[in-house]
């Protein structure tokens, strides 16, 4: 068996069934596209529906694919298993109604077993099959299965209900009695029984029946082929580890873990062990979840996402591991998979990000949550008792932020059970407090049980002011009420009767700023604002000295940091109403961040923004602000601001019975409760950085203005001038005619460079073609030529061809470190047995590559040129043995 890493099995798997007539279909998006059926593209044939159901004709009715796909019904048991991940990828080969069993069943031994693709030992193989099923048992044994290895097994038919079904085939590997965890005699010991020995490599369903709606089974008209091989377990097989997770595909990630926790090593501790796997797995899918689209949050893929973070986050406290650490694997996990899914390398900083701030909400309470966890725990093994109370499990869930699974989860692996039915009691008492403050808990990741309590009103002044006097009213350390805190660099929540401070809202970050006392000596530091329960601002500080309750202080916000904010914020609403104006009314808005240094903005659109788009935007948002509108704020009911004002309601945002509305003259009117600029000249300038997709039918822009705008621009023009010197063009505006006058010169020297290449081409088939060997009968010429590119060789293949020179041709070249080769065969030679695509095949590994073509005409490419006089002395041996 070869030794190959995972980027050439899955190109190799690839690449054989393209030589089979396959088409590649490139992996989907793990957010399915129009199929509300699944969270998540969940398998290779999920997103060829279509085809199989009739509805979309493929040009190629042979498909093949390396298909991502995530599936969380077994998430707890990933780590504990050789083989259970959330994130894998299926290796696919597909049949919209051509070939069937004859074809796929040799097809599948022949990838497996030949030396020129995977190379695996045939003895090794078992097969399972539906006992009916007497055609695909004669195949496999036609094909080389040793009898004895073949299973018939009930559950080897493929049934979800009405529609496509038939029976399938597995194929399993035997691994050898040393990785079995049964004894020999055990009932499960046989390919397809629950044991490590037999490892399920692939699975072929033959769909050749349709199960109608009466519980009858009918001959489908177009039978279908449906393979899935998971990548992972092949990798494992391949490179001979114990599980999935000692492969390329995961070890860089665990080694990295190892770096990063308090010297842990892999291998040296099963518990350990589920950790380290754990997070690699999860590594992996939030990465590539992240970078299709799917945002953590309280529901569906969010959801899903927020989870896996966290269960990975618990982990890493397991090993050690303290702060944000997850968001550090995003590029390891880019870098191993970026041969076939370059997404995740390019969107590392957008993911990276996204999972630290998660992270970061997470961590704030998870050391304390644990604490109590464990607490519990103890408390629990003392008295010899085994559940964990509803309380306790609805206390980590609603202060800590742990989802019952986990909890459930983490008490399992102590030998403990959770009170579930208590749970929710606790959790329809909360909500039954909590009445309306839901929306705000669910926003904020560090909502407990006493903040919901504390009912002190507090008032946001901060649309006028930028510095006011304020009473401190309640002061949160470690989840408790407290009338004084001290202690340096140490975090507390702290609320005022009123404050200029801006809660985290509708996209837009939290001021940041100081707190002085009365001798205007700094006391806090304010990192961070959000909502309370109960609606006040409540302010996440560093405490730089004593605070006390009742006491007076000076709330002072970055001025800086709030004005780049807020002409960020008024930027957006221009360009919500640009993008309706030139995309369409349809144009809504799906999310929004507004930074001080930039902006971002989502939009639902499955077409990207074309360049005169985005200069008519540009050119919209820019307009409006040198027309130095007056931006105006309107308290209003909602049903007179939806009528008299026509206002737009931002998205996402739930509204109360009264709302604000901001107008920018007649131009742009929307709800919103954040902070603008007073005229739009003081926005000074607009310009879109980015525009890009980030979803299925979701399109991003960013932007940024005022100084960032200027910066940015200043920063192109250096660029230009550079170029500028670089063409020797002395005027700016004459730099896009010289670069147009460049790449005339340039098209027409290659054109040239091609006409001379052909002329030399003639002049050399003279000499090419004038040594004919007599081989086996056949006339053949061999040859290696001077030649930088596969374009001459197939040149002097067609002029052999039109001349007739031989039967068989086969040229090589070599230049640097790439080798080319190719064969030509006529049809004397065809019918003597030789064909282009067989014999390329073979001699390509003396070039160390591959390629492949029809029984006329291949070719090969490889990095050896040094191996082309074997190649060739390897393709004259073969005709010889023919």
């Amino acid at each position: 068996m070869k030794n190959l890493s995972s980027s050439e099995i899955r190109q190799m798997f690839l690449d054989f069934f393209q030589s089979k007539g396959h088409t590649i279909e490139p992996s989907a998006s793990l957010v399915p596209n129009d199929d509300p059926t699944l969270l998540w593209v969940n398998s290779g044939v999920a997103t060829l529906k279509k085809y199989f159901d009739g509805s979309v004709i493929p040009k190629n009715p042979r498909i093949t694919n390396a298909q991502k796909c995530i599936r969380t019904n077994d998430i707890e048991n990933v780590g504990k298993t050789a083989r259970h991940q959330t994130f894998f990828e299926m290796l696919g080969n597909f049949s919209v109604g051509d070939y069937f069993k004859k074809e796929v069943i040799p097809w599948a031994f022949e990838f497996l077993t030949s030396p020129e693709w995977i190379g695996m030992d045939p003895e090794k193989l078992y097969i399972t099959t539906y006992p009916k099923d007497t055609d695909t048992q004669k195949l496999w044994i036609e094909t080389g299965i040793d009898p004895k290895h073949i299973f018939k097994v009930e559950d080897n038919f493929w049934d979800i209900g009405e529609g496509p079904c038939g029976p399938d085939s597995e194929i399993f590997y035997d691994r050898g009695q040393s990785f079995n965890n049964l004894a020999e005699d055990d009932p499960e010991s046989y390919p397809g029984g629950e044991n490590e020995r037999w490892l399920e490599v692939w699975n072929i369903v033959f769909s050749e029946l349709n199960h109608l709606p009466s519980g009858k089974y009918v001959e489908q008209p177009h039978k279908n082929i449906d393979t899935g091989m998971g990548l992972e377990r092949l990798v494992s097989v391949i490179q001979g580890t114990k599980t999935n997770f000692e492969t390329d595909l995961f070890m860089p990630i665990i080694e990295h873990v190892e770096s990063l926790s308090d010297g842990r090593k892999y291998d040296t501790n099963e518990a350990d062990d589920v950790s380290f796997k754990i997070i690699a797995d999860h590594a992996r899918t939030v990465s590539f979840a992240v970078g299709d689209g799917a945002l953590p949050s309280n529901e569906g893929r969010g959801y899903v996402i927020r989870r896996l973070i966290r269960r990975a986050v618990l982990n890493g406290k397991k090993l050690g591991i303290d702060g944000p650490f997850l968001y550090k694997l995003v590029p390891i996990v880019g870098k191993i998979m970026e041969s076939y899914y370059p997404e995740v390398s390019q969107q590392q900083d957008f993911i990276a990000k996204t999972i630290e701030v998660e992270e970061k909400r997470f961590s704030e309470t998870l050391n304390d949550g644990l604490g109590l966890l464990n607490g519990v725990i103890d408390d629990l093994k003392k008295k010899n008792e085994k559940v964990i109370d509803g309380e306790s499990a609805f206390k980590l869930f609603d202060t800590y932020g742990f989802p019952l699974e986990l909890t459930v989860e983490y008490a399992h692996d102590e030998g403990l059970s959770v009170d579930e039915d208590g749970f929710k009691h606790n959790m329809e008492l909360q909500r039954e407090r909590a009445r309306g403050a839901r929306g705000d808990l669910q926003s904020m990741g560090m909502q407990d049980e006493t903040l919901m309590e504390i009912k002190t009103p507090s008032e946001f002044v901060g649309y006028d002011n930028d510095e006011i006097q304020a009473t401190l009213k309640d002061i949160i350390v470690n989840d408790e009420i407290v009338d004084s805190v001290s202690m340096t660099a140490q975090k507390a929540q702290l609320i005022f009767d009123k404050t200029p401070f801006y809660a985290e809202m509708g996209g837009q970050v939290a001021d940041i700023g100081n707190i002085y006392d009365k001798n205007n000596n700094q006391v806090a530091e304010v990192i961070d604002v959000q909502h309370a329960p109960n609606g006040q601002n409540i302010h996440l500080v560093n405490v730089i000295s004593e605070l006390d309750v009742n006491e007076e202080y000076t709330l002072k916000i970055n001025v800086d940091f709030r004005e780049k904010v807020r002409h960020n914020h008024t930027a957006t609403h221009l360009l919500d109403q640009a993008l309706r104006d030139v995309v369409g009314p349809r144009t809504h808005q799906a999310g929004s961040l507004v930074e001080p240094g930039y902006l971002r903005f989502d939009f639902n659109s499955n077409e990207s923004l074309n360049p005169e788009q985005i200069a008519q935007l540009e050119k919209i948002v820019n307009e409006k602000i040198w027309a130095a509108i007056p931006v105006e704020t309107e308290v209003l009911p909602i049903e007179e601001a939806k009528k008299k004002k026509g206002a737009i309601a931002m998205f996402s945002e739930k509204y109360g019975d009264v709302v604000r509305v901001v107008e920018v003259d007649d131009y742009s009117t929307e709800f919103c409760g954040g902070t603008h600029v007073r005229n739009t000249a003081e926005i000074g300038l607009f310009k879109i950085t980015s525009e890009s997709a980030v979803g299925s039918g979701v399109r991003r822009i960013d932007a940024v203005t005022g100084e960032e705008a200027f910066e940015y621009l200043n920063d192109q023009l250096n660029e230009l001038k550079a170029t500028a010197v670089n063409m020797k063009v002395n005027q700016l505006k004459d730099v896009a005619a010289r670069a147009e006058q460049l790449v005339a010169e340039n098209k027409k020297l290659a054109r040239d460079n091609q006409n001379l290449k052909v002329q030399l081409t003639s002049q050399k088939s003279a000499e090419v073609f004038d040594k004919v060997e007599d081989i086996n009968g056949l006339k053949v010429i061999t040859n290696v030529i001077a030649a930088d590119d596969m374009s001459t060789l197939r040149q002097l293949a067609d002029k052999w061809k039109s001349e007739n020179k031989s039967d068989v041709l086969v040229l090589g070249a070599g230049s640097g470190d790439k080798a080319n080769l190719v064969v030509s065969v006529n049809k004397d030679g065809q019918a003597a047995g030789i064909k282009a695509g067989d014999l390329i095949k073979q001699i390509a590994k003396e070039i160390q590559g591959g390629g492949g073509g029809r029984p006329d005409m291949a070719q090969a490419g490889g990095k050896n040129p040094d191996g082309l006089t074997k190649a060739l002395q390897l393709a004259k041996d073969i005709i010889k043995n023919n």
